[in-house]
């Protein structure tokens, strides 16, 4: 069967019987590609009970109906699964992780990696040289929860070799016990906030001159008044990441 070159839809040929056949698969292709959203890219075989209309990008090692179908689109319509071979510069709307992904050779790719944006991500490279000397912008998050005693350390780490530009707070439970805390490392407890409030809610911005630490550095709050009997506190890393070019 004759197909259009770049969507491979199906094309009515001259004097062609029951062309309403070739006519409703390349409107059903249609329908699965224009303004094309999928239920998730994470299945390798079809769900057990799809509804009209459903719509997933294959996993690799498609199974069953979806064998082959890797990296496909496949699209549940009139009581069967059919194929839509992905091409070059797709762009689909993941429902699950609610992004915009694009085709990109023989893989699926968010967005903003596509087209060089920045992508929501713990480190980004915002500059990268031919032989990938990059420069790169870094946040690192954790919920330091419970607070007790006269001061909590936080598991994430300023990165080793890298350009601090400051420390976030962010009070997701009511701190007990102290009357305010301070937020900094140790030898400098107020580094990145001091005296900061112990109310839920309270946030800080601990912005500081840009500063290298040469090895990897631990985040401390310190109580003021009496120690920590409790509360739930989100801090944020901020960084420049620098790395390397190639041999």
């Amino acid at each position: 069967m004759a197909q259009t070159s770049r969507l491979l839809l199906p094309s009515i040929a001259a004097g062609q019987a029951q062309k309403h056949v070739t006519h409703n698969d390349a409107l059903r292709m249609l329908d699965g590609i224009v303004q094309a959203s999928v239920i998730n890219t994470t299945l390798t075989a079809p769900p057990g009970s799809p509804a009209v209309g459903d719509t997933y990008i294959v996993a690799s090692g498609g199974s069953g109906v979806w064998s082959g179908w890797d990296g496909d689109v496949a699209i549940y319509a009139d009581g069967a699964w059919y194929r839509l071979v992905a091409g070059e510069g797709w762009r689909i709307w993941d429902q699950a992780t609610e992004s915009m992904i694009v085709r990109v050779g023989s893989s699926w790719v968010a967005l903003g990696v596509a087209m060089g944006f920045v992508e929501k991500s713990g480190l980004v490279d915002v500059a990268v040289s031919a032989n990938g000397g990059a420069t790169g912008l870094g946040v690192l998050e954790e919920d330091l929860t419970g607070l007790s005693g006269a001061s909590v350390d936080s598991t994430i780490e300023i990165p080793a070799d890298a350009i601090c530009l400051g420390v976030s707070t962010r009070n997701i439970a009511a701190v007990t016990g102290a009357t305010s805390y301070d937020c900094g490392i140790v030898g400098e407890t107020s580094k990145f906030g001091g005296s900061l409030g112990v109310a839920l809610g309270s946030t800080n911005k601990g912005i500081i001159n840009p500063e290298a630490f040469s090895s990897a550095t631990t985040i401390r709050l310190s109580s003021n008044g009496s120690d920590f009997t409790g509360g739930d506190v989100r801090i944020a890393i901020h960084y420049l990441a620098v790395e390397i070019p190639s041999a």
